[in-house]
C-alpha cells in the first residue's frame, strides 16, 4: 500500500494534493471568472480554505462504505451480492439473510438522512435548479463534459474503462438518465426509484475505482491519487449544482445567497448518497463555490486518454470520405462555437488538439453563440417579472426536469438502435476481477 492509501479520520494530520493537482491557467477562462467573481475572490492561485485543503486530502481517498461493499462482494461473487444489495434497496436491509457486515454499514448510512438535512430546502432547491435557463443548464453540461475529458483524473478513469470508447450508447443513456432522475420529485425519499438508482451509480463508481486502482497501481496513485476520489465525487456536484444559477446571475437574471444555499443543500445531499464523506460536503454555498473554484484550477489535463477519446469520437461520426469529412468539419464549427462561448476558448482547443477540428475557426460563430446565450437569459429574466412566475416556476419541476428529459428520450431512441434497452448500472460487475 502507498502511505497515502488510507480513510481520513478526524483529527489526523492531511495529505498534501497529489503532484498532478497544480492549478493552471487553462482553467481560468472569461466564463469562469464571470460566473463565479461575482460571489467569491478568483485568482489564478485559488484563496486556500480548511474545506480546500480537506478537498485535496480527499483526493486520496475512495468511497469508504461502498469500497467495502465492492470488496465483499469479490468474496461472495458479484451477482449474489447485487441481489442482496437489490433486495435491501426494495425491502430494507433487515430482509437480506447473511448480509456482509460491510452491506449493513451501508444501509445504516443509507437509512439515516444527516442532521444537517432538511426536507423543505432539498425540495426548494430542486425548483431553482430546475428554474434555471436552458443557456445555464447547458453551461453545466459542457462544463462537466470539459471536466470529464479533458481533466486529468476524469479523462484517465474514463478513458481507461473505455465505456465512452466501446459502449458509447449505453454510457450515454446512463448519464441522461441519472441526471434526469435526480430532479424528479421525491428523489431523497428513501424508497424511490431515483434514491435506488443513485446507489447503483455509487457501487458502479466503487467497482470502477477498485478497477482501475488495481490496474494501475502505486506508481499512478502516487501521482494522481485515487481514481473518481471522494473529492472529485464532491465538486462534481457542486459544479453540477451551482453552474446553472451562476450562469443566470451573470447574465443579469438575479440569484440570491439564499437560493444558492438552498440549490447546495439540494446537491449536497445527493453527493451524500453517492458517498462523500460528511466532513467534506459543503454547508453553505460559499464554501461550495470556493471547493469549485480550487477544484477547477487544479483539474490538470489535458491526457493521453483525451486525445485517445477524442479521435474514437471523430472516426465514428465523421465520414470515411474526404469531400464529406471536410464538409462536416466546417459544419460543426456553430456549435463549437457555442461550447467556445459557453466554457471558453482554451479549453475547446484543449479537447481538440489531436482531432480533425484541431484548427477550426471558432468566430464569428462564438460571438453569435454568446448573444443568443444571452438573449435566452434576458427571456427568462422578464418572465420572472410577469404574473404567475411562481406559479410557473412549480408547474416546471412537477415532473423533473423537461430539458432533461428530452434528452432521455433522444438517447433511448439512439440506445435502441444500438441494442441497448435500459440502464441496470451493471456495467462493472465483472470490472473487478
Amino acid at each position: 500500500m502507498h502511505p497515502h492509501d488510507y480513510y481520513y479520520r478526524d483529527g489526523m494530520d492531511l495529505r498534501p494534493a497529489p503532484e498532478t493537482a497544480q492549478a493552471s491557467p487553462l482553467w481560468l477562462t472569461e466564463p469562469h471568472v464571470e460566473q463565479f467573481s461575482p460571489w467569491i475572490p478568483v485568482r489564478a492561485d485559488p484563496v486556500r480554505t480548511p474545506l480546500t485543503r480537506l478537498f485535496d486530502d480527499h483526493r486520496w481517498q475512495g468511497d469508504e462504505p461502498m469500497d467495502a461493499v465492492v470488496l465483499a462482494f469479490t468474496e461472495i461473487g458479484m451477482s449474489r451480492g447485487r441481489r442482496m444489495l437489490d433486495q435491501a434497496l426494495d425491502n430494507g436491509i433487515d430482509t437480506v439473510e447473511d448480509a456482509p457486515p460491510a452491506l449493513v454499514d451501508l444501509f445504516r448510512h443509507l437509512d439515516r438522512p444527516p442532521e444537517w438535512f432538511d426536507a423543505g430546502t432539498w425540495e426548494r432547491g430542486r425548483r431553482l435548479w430546475i428554474n434555471a435557463s436552458l443557456a445555464g443548464k447547458t453551461t453545466m453540461m459542457l462544463s462537466d463534459a470539459m471536466g470529464t475529458f479533458v481533466g486529468a483524473e476524469v479523462s484517465a478513469a474514463t478513458g481507461q474503462t473505455r465505456r465512452f470508447l466501446a459502449d458509447f450508447r449505453r454510457r450515454e443513456l446512463e448519464t441522461v438518465t441519472w441526471f434526469h432522475d435526480v430532479t424528479r420529485p421525491g428523489g431523497a425519499d428513501r424508497h424511490s426509484e431515483v434514491f435506488k438508482n443513485i446507489v447503483r451509480v455509487r457501487l458502479m463508481h466503487a467497482q470502477a475505482r477498485l478497477a482501475l486502482r488495481r490496474i494501475w497501481g502505486d506508481e499512478h496513485f502516487a501521482r494522481h491519487g485515487n481514481p473518481i476520489s471522494n473529492a472529485m465525487t464532491m465538486g462534481a456536484a457542486v459544479t453540477f449544482g451551482l453552474l446553472p444559477l451562476l450562469f443566470d446571475h451573470a447574465h443579469g437574471r438575479r440569484v440570491t445567497p439564499d437560493d444558492l444555499d438552498s440549490v447546495m443543500l439540494y446537491w449536497a445531499y445527493i453527493a451524500h448518497l453517492m458517498g462523500v464523506a460528511d466532513e467534506l460536503v459543503p454547508r453553505g454555498a460559499v464554501d461550495g463555490l470556493q471547493m469549485a473554484h480550487h477544484m477547477i484550477l487544479t483539474a490538470g489535463g489535458p491526457t493521453e486518454w483525451t486525445d485517445i477519446t477524442v479521435r474514437a469520437a471523430c472516426d465514428h461520426l465523421l465520414s470515411r470520405n474526404p469531400v464529406l469529412r471536410r464538409l462536416q468539419i466546417h459544419a460543426s464549427a456553430p456549435l463549437l462555437g457555442l461550447v467556445s462561448a459557453l466554457t471558453g476558448e482554451p479549453l475547446v482547443r484543449a479537447l481538440l488538439r489531436a482531432s480533425p477540428f484541431a484548427n477550426l475557426r471558432l468566430q464569428p460563430w462564438e460571438w453569435i453563440a454568446g448573444r443568443l446565450v444571452h438573449l435566452n437569459v434576458a427571456v427568462r429574466r422578464i418572465g420572472d417579472r410577469l404574473p404567475g412566475a411562481l406559479r410557473r416556476r412549480d408547474a416546471r419541476a412537477r415532473h423533473g426536469d423537461a430539458w432533461q428529459r428530452r434528452g432521455v428520450a433522444l438517447a433511448s431512441k439512439l440506445a435502441a438502435r444500438s441494442g441497448v434497452a435500459g440502464t441496470p448500472y451493471d456495467h462493472h460487475d465483472t470490472s473487478v476481477g
